[in-house]
This record gives structure tokens, sequence and C-alpha cells, in this order.
């Protein structure tokens, strides 16, 4: 009788512990190792070397919440509001009595009447306690009168010291003294997911802020400008934030908000910004010389598509094609053809057309340049001799 017990028992035992072994009670109850983010306080972090900026939210009561304020505190006060004034002629069409109908009988809309001033507004941001300010091109263009408005309430006119349509950035200057300049940061380190703040003016309201992170880095063929290296952020950018800053948790500088991607005019998450190692460049051209000279070879090029790729028999997508050279210019008498692959300028690698445009845009005019191309399916190195970009001809419309 003893014996059959133990049998049974053990079988019993076998069957639970093979199809129910949770139920056996040395296995219930097991601990589970997962890994543990470690969560310090905001002083801690901060003493702590290479802390990262950022602190947990909310984690329990009585725990610390994440905040901006020191960064706010230290770049708000270099980021100004601009605001803008031209003359415009009026169509004479507008005096038509249709028109008067909708606006009224005062409504002069042209046959020799005055010509009428139109406003606009946007920001900008204070990089030098000399009294010069950073801000986009499009929002001084074609202005006569400019005035600069301080966070701290005080007014200025401003003058334009020189821009760069082809980048969207513009220099002016104000006659106030000891201004609050803002510390530059670095674009080049900047990653996706980094949480960044954008100040500015939008639609008028006053100086706001708003927190976003960094979408994507490096975007590029958007026909926005012609040299374009933006950052994508999801921070609000509205109309009257161009021209005004993006900054990160410290309150440095990382770019120059300049566009948005809007299908009603205003904010849908998906805002560019100009990174500030582009406009730090394009800023000091322009403070020193009054404008900006970049390098030109003389050639018309083309993206590596999949299709092109296969038909040339390159390993890769990467490179420019050159599709066009400008006879008598540095290209075509370093003895560039069309067709060959450009993939490489000055050891620097070209990705596409958009990074060939811009490492050829850094060389300096006059200058050699080392080129490496691809012609059937050969390496060719070549000696350009730099020449000067010409300025982009600027195009009136016929009223």
């Amino acid at each position: 009788m003893f014996a059959q017990a133990v049998t049974l028992s053990l079988a019993v035992f076998f069957v639970v512990g093979f199809f129910r072994p949770d139920l056996l009670p040395w296995r219930s109850g097991g601990l589970v190792t997962v890994p543990q983010a470690r969560i310090e306080h905001p002083v801690q972090a901060a003493a702590r070397p290479n802390s990262a900026p950022i602190i947990p939210v909310g984690l329990a009561s009585g725990a610390p919440v994440t905040t901006f304020r020191a960064a706010v505190e230290r770049a708000t006060p270099s980021v100004v509001n601009i605001f803008t004034s031209k003359e415009v002629q009026t169509n004479p069409m507008l005096d038509h009595p249709m028109f008067r109908r909708f606006f009224g009988d005062e409504f002069d809309g042209g046959n020799g009447g005055p010509a009428q001033r139109q406003s606009s507004l946007g920001s900008g941001v204070i990089v030098s306690s000399q009294g010069y300010v950073l801000t986009n091109h499009h929002v001084i263009e074609a202005a006569d009168e400019i005035q600069v408005a301080l966070s701290d309430g005080r007014k200025a006119e401003a003058t334009v010291v020189g821009a760069d349509p082809e980048s969207d950035l513009a220099v002016l200057k104000v006659d106030v003294k000891d201004l609050p300049a803002i510390a530059f940061g670095s674009s080049d380190t900047l990653g996706v997911g980094d949480v960044v703040l954008a100040i500015g003016n939008p639609f008028g309201v006053g100086q706001t802020v708003t927190m976003g992170i960094v979408s994507a880095v490096g975007r590029s063929h958007l026909g926005i400008n012609t040299f374009e290296n933006f950052i994508q952020t999801d921070a609000a950018i509205n109309p009257g934030n161009s021209g005004g800053a993006l900054v990160d948790a410290q309150g440095n500088l990382l770019g120059i908000n300049t566009a948005i991607y809007s299908r009603s005019g205003g904010s849908q998450g998906i805002g560019f910004t100009i990174p500030v190692s582009l406009a730090k460049q394009v800023m000091e051209q322009i403070i020193q010389s009054g404008s900006v000279t970049r390098g030109w070879i003389g050639v018309e090029v083309q993206d590596v598509t999949p299709e092109l790729a296969e038909s040339l028999k390159l390993r890769g997508n990467d490179g420019a094609i050159i599709a066009g050279v400008l006879r008598g210019g540095p290209a075509d008498k370093a003895g560039v053809k069309p067709g060959d692959v450009l993939v490489a300028v000055n050891g620097k690698s070209v990705k596409d057309s958009a990074s060939m445009l811009n490492l050829v845009a850094a060389l300096a005019p006059g200058k050699s340049a080392d080129l490496k191309f691809l012609r059937a399916e050969k390496p060719v190195d070549l000696q350009v001799t730099v020449g000067k970009r010409p300025k982009p001809q600027r195009v009136e419309r016929e009223e």
C-alpha cells in the first residue's frame, strides 16, 4: 500500500510539473529581473559628470518635474520681434466698381492714388552685443522700414547689413549697446530625439516658447532654399516665428526657424530650421564684407537614382551625376565631362546633389580643389580651380 501511494504521488507530481509547473509551491512567486532606469534628483544629475540634461517627468508625488525655465530665461532676452513695412503699388483693376462694392467707397484702388503701406512681422536673434541681429531674408525682403522690439520693451530702428537669399538669412544692425547676445550651440552633434525649444513671435501675440524634439536632421530637396540642410522639429512654429531661435535644453542656439509644412497656415508639427553651423558661416561673411562668397565649378548635377545606378553599373546610389558642363567654366577647363559621377570633394564623400552643392559652395574661390569622379566605372581624379558663384538673378513679376 505504501509503495503504491508513493508511486501514485510521484506520478501526480510528474503530470502537474509537466503540464502546470506554476502550481508547484517551489515554482510560484519567482522574481524576474528587468532593466531599471536610474532616477536622480536634478541637483544630483547636474553634479554627475557628462550627465544628460533631461529629467524624468512627474515620477511620483513630490518628485521633481521637468522644467526648462533656466534655458528659457537664458535665451529669451536674445530673441527680438521684427516689424517691417514697405510701400506697394495697388493695381488699377482694384478701382473697379465691383471691388468698391465690397471694400467701400473710401477704398483707393489706384488710378494715381497714393501707394499703400504693407506691414509684416517676424523674429530675430541677437548674435552680438554690438547690435547685430540674425533673421531670415524673407522677413526683411524689400522692406524700407525695419523696427526691432527687444524683450525688455525697448524699440530701435534697424538697418540691413547684408542678406543671402540662397540660404534665406540676413543680418540687421541696431544702434543699441550692451545687448544680450545668445550663446551658440552645436548643431553638428544634434540627433533625432533631442529636446528643443522654439522662441519667436507667432501671429504677433508676443514672445512665445514651444517645446518639441528633433524629428530629423539634414533635410534637403524641399525646394525652400538653394542651400538646404534643415533641422526638422515638431516644436510649434507658426507665422511670425520666422527668424526666431531654436535652442537646446540649456538655452544655446541651434538654428534659425525658417519654414513650416502646413496646409492650414498653422503648425502641423513639421517645422524646418537652418542649422547654426550654416548660419554662423553666412553671418560672419555678411558682417565682414556685406555679402556671401561661395565656390562654383560650373556644372549641372542630378541625383543617382536606382535606375541610373544600374545603367551606369554603380555599386550604390551615392554621388552626383554631372548632367551638364558650362563651356569655359572651371569644371570644363579641368576636363570634367557630362556623365561623370562626382563621388568626393577634397576627400569628403558626396551623398547626393544637395551635399555636392554644399561642399562646392564651401570652397574658397581661386583655390584648387581635388575632385574624385567615376567615369566608365573607373576612378578619375581631377584638380579644379574654383570659381566664384554668380549671384542669383531676381525675377521681377509683371503686374
